[in-house]
């Protein structure tokens, strides 16, 4: 699964994401649920990023959250849960924007977070489903969720209960995974591969959304995770 992760926009952000026009202007290094977060769509011409609510409200739902946590779904169930087959049917896929993301390992003494990123890259995209639904006032929430799948064996060391990562789509795949149909959408995701990801052990002032600033990615004193 993933809680939580960071993102900051800059210039590199319109090539790499194939955009019209420059992101809007975000940063977090704590990003939670219900927040706001910027979110890549396909549009002609180019693709386009706006917020949107993390936590996918689907669109029967008439502008509510439900009591269900939506912000991760299965990509072994995206099609037939029904909070996101209507999206999923409908080819809402997304691209999430991130520079790394958070993961909590249990262990004897309480459950201890890591900092997780590409090895390679800065930037890159999660897998996303959005959705659009009215309130009864007749305003329009747009949502959003990130894609999980099975854990490769280093993510599961370190998110050791659940054992799920989210899914990460390559550079040269973002186009297809926007706006290739259903089944070859799917074909495009896989848990990442041995050496691809590097972690480390931050402080768990993460663990309030309240904390925020680049002090939370700051590796703590511990032994590496390899990759398994």
């Amino acid at each position: 699964m993933c809680g939580r992760f960071i993102a900051k926009t800059d210039r590199s952000w319109q090539a790499f994401f194939t955009l019209k026009k420059p992101p809007p202007e975000f940063e977090s290094y704590n990003i939670a649920p219900s927040q706001q977060i910027p979110v890549v769509r396909h549009a002609d011409g180019g693709n386009e990023c706006e917020l949107m609510r993390w936590g996918l409200i689907p669109f029967f739902a008439h502008g509510v959250p439900g009591s269900y946590s939506t912000i991760n779904a299965r990509a072994e169930t995206v099609a037939s849960s029904p909070a996101y087959r209507g999206a999923w049917k409908r080819g809402q896929r997304c691209l999430i924007p991130a520079n790394g993301f958070y993961e909590w390992q249990e262990q004897p003494g309480g459950k201890q977070p890591w900092f997780i990123r590409l090895r390679d890259s800065e930037l890159f995209g999660f897998a996303g489903l959005w959705d659009r639904s009215v309130t009864a006032a007749g305003e329009a929430v747009l949502s959003c969720t990130i894609l999980t799948l099975p854990a490769s064996p280093f993510m599961a060391e370190i998110h050791n209960t659940r054992q799920r990562e989210p899914a990460i789509v390559r550079p040269s795949e973002q186009s297809a995974w926007l706006a290739a149909d259903a089944p070859q959408a799917l074909e495009l995701l896989h848990s990442t591969a041995g050496g691809e990801l590097q972690a480390w052990r931050v402080s768990r002032r993460v663990n309030s959304p309240r904390n925020q600033g680049p002090e939370l990615v700051r590796e703590e004193a511990s032994r590496d995770v390899k990759p398994g």
